[in-house]
């Protein structure tokens, strides 16, 4: 391959065509999986138990800890949009699909590169009208990200360990995704 400073460069000037605002390399071991994540996921989400992209569907954290930890290195990245009232979920919601878009764009990219991922990506999946869970399989696996916070992994924390803001002003909504892959470096 080359090295690791090449290998990263060559990737990034590729990434250059997508308007990701932060990124930062990471690896998997740096990762905190928490069950008090999974807890505010039951407690706090109306999507808990709806989606292939959420709990229970994605299994339990010690799962996901297990799944993420076949690769050796993390990829955070960030996108922002303005919206005109970062109270309205409406709005703000809207925004997310762009963010998608270049998840799926990024991990592509990464796939490519590196062979196989794991993608984690921004609240639930809402790629179909009414989700498959739990009476069929999911419809769109391969375009079907879990969320970050599904797996027990908290946000703000993946972006206090790669140097990233968490927020980026008043009404600009950041949106982050998880690439999981094994450099071979």
């Amino acid at each position: 391959m080359g090295t690791k400073d090449g290998i990263r460069e060559e990737l990034e000037l590729e990434l250059l065509q997508y308007p990701i605002v932060q990124f930062a390399y990471l690896k998997t071991k740096q990762l905190t999986f928490l069950e008090r994540v999974r807890e505010i996921c039951r407690t706090e989400c109306p999507r808990y138990g709806t989606s292939w992209s959420c709990p229970p569907a994605v299994g339990s954290v010690e799962e996901c800890k297990r799944r993420c930890s076949r690769f050796s290195d993390v990829f955070v990245f960030s996108t922002i949009a303005e919206v005109d009232d970062i109270a309205n979920m409406e709005e703000t919601l809207a925004t997310r699909e762009v963010h998608e878009e270049i998840t799926r764009q990024v991990n592509r990219i990464f796939r490519e590169r590196f062979g196989e991922t794991i993608a984690l990506s921004t609240e639930s999946c809402d790629i179909c009208a009414r989700c498959s869970y739990p009476e069929k399989p999911c419809r769109h696996p391969e375009q079907m990200f879990p969320c970050v916070e599904s797996y027990g992994i908290l946000v703000t924390e993946l972006a206090e360990l790669g140097g990233m803001e968490f927020q980026n002003g008043a009404n600009v909504v950041t949106w982050f995704s998880v690439i999981l892959y094994n450099s071979g470096i």
